[in-house]
């Protein structure tokens, strides 16, 4: 796999090409009603586009109303759902971005306040609705609701969920899908031993383990096209002393992967258990994507604490990943892109839309 130059070099996976290696990363907001996005998401998303990001990906959307995280959590289980995406998406388009989406399902960790409400399981008579996972376990904390142990009658309707998420995407406009494999979410939650009891042919070996992802990632690869790119969000470790999911599994993981069709590896960690200690610094995950693409022979997305412009250009330049995603920091900032632009001298690769070039 060849180095990519720089930050500002184009991407191109199958047949999308990223007009940087910038992205979005996926982050909730909380405030969609019934799912449907909202005027927010319009304004949210579009900055984003605008600000001259080459990827945009929507936040955690959830394939089925129990696998929402909150009531406020976006949602495509219904192709009511389609119609406000797809306007927020030709937008994306039009201001020169790559349109991407992550669906997931939140597992145990579903019905929750939202983060600014305590972050904490809302009773089923009090707005929260029963849980699903691979085992009877609770996440602890405030996130105390034991979940129902999913049958494998559950497994398959799940999975044919991500399949219908993954062809609402389709017709929403995306390019650029992602699986959520990360977090302690539902497939993570079955990844992990910690969260992973199970004594059937979904628990136990690593095999196992991995079976759920790996069937549901074959299914969906099916109806989403093999000139679009498929990817997917793992927690490469969980960060635990003994007994979880770590990085030497997600290298093979990864390779597995690979073979059924995945584009890309974007990698995060943690999220699995409560109270494990993470060392978090600038570019703390990073070691992760550099690890999975040379071992695994995979493109790889690098995220966590990435701020500065010289230290996303050296994480492309230095082979270590192929993609830096930025959360927080395009909170702060969604024209990021455009200042990181001015600041490694690339202006001739990304310049600020006419309407506000006289700011620049």
């Amino acid at each position: 796999m060849s180095n990519t130059p720089h930050l500002f070099a184009p991407l191109t996976i199958k047949s999308i090409t990223l007009r940087n290696r910038i992205g979005v990363s996926p982050m909730c907001q909380y405030c969609s009603e019934d799912g449907l996005a909202t005027d927010w998401h319009m304004v949210h998303l579009g900055a984003r586009a605008v600000g001259g990001a080459g990827l945009v990906i929507a936040e955690a959307t959830a394939v089925s109303p129990e696998g929402r995280i909150s009531p406020g959590d976006a949602g495509i289980w219904s192709d009511q759902h389609i119609e406000p995406l797809a306007r927020i998406n030709h937008f994306i388009k039009a201001h020169g971005a790559v349109a991407g989406i992550q669906i997931g399902h939140a597992g145990r960790k579903a019905s929750a306040t939202r983060p600014w409400e305590g972050d904490k399981h809302m009773a089923d008579d009090a707005g929260g609705w029963p849980t699903i996972a691979p085992s009877a376990m609770a996440f602890g904390g405030g996130l105390d609701k034991v979940p129902g142990a999913m049958t494998v009658a559950d497994i398959a309707r799940v999975r044919n969920d991500f399949v219908a998420a993954a062809e609402r995407a389709l017709t929403a406009g995306y390019q650029w899908l992602e699986l959520h494999a990360a977090h302690g979410y539902l497939i993570h939650e079955f990844l992990s031993p910690l969260s992973n009891h199970r004594t059937d042919e979904y628990g136990g070996d690593f095999d196992n383990r991995i079976r759920f992802l790996l069937e549901t990632t074959r299914a969906v690869r099916k109806v989403w096209p093999d000139h679009l790119p498929l990817t997917l969000r793992l927690s490469c470790t969980d960060w635990a002393p003994s007994g979880g999911w770590d990085i030497d599994q997600s290298v093979e993981l990864s390779r597995r992967l690979k073979a059924e069709g995945v584009d890309l590896i974007d990698c995060s960690s943690g999220g699995a258990v409560p109270h494990v200690k993470i060392p978090v610094g600038p570019g703390y995950q990073v070691t992760f994507a550099e690890r999975i693409r040379r071992e695994a022979d995979i493109a790889t997305a690098a995220v966590g604490m990435i701020t500065e412009p010289a230290q996303a250009d050296a994480i492309i330049r230095q082979g270590r990943a192929d993609l830096a995603l930025l959360a927080r920091q395009m909170l702060r900032d969604p024209y990021w892109p455009l200042r990181a632009a001015q600041a490694l001298n690339q202006t001739d690769a990304l310049q600020p839309p006419v309407q506000y070039a006289r700011a620049w």
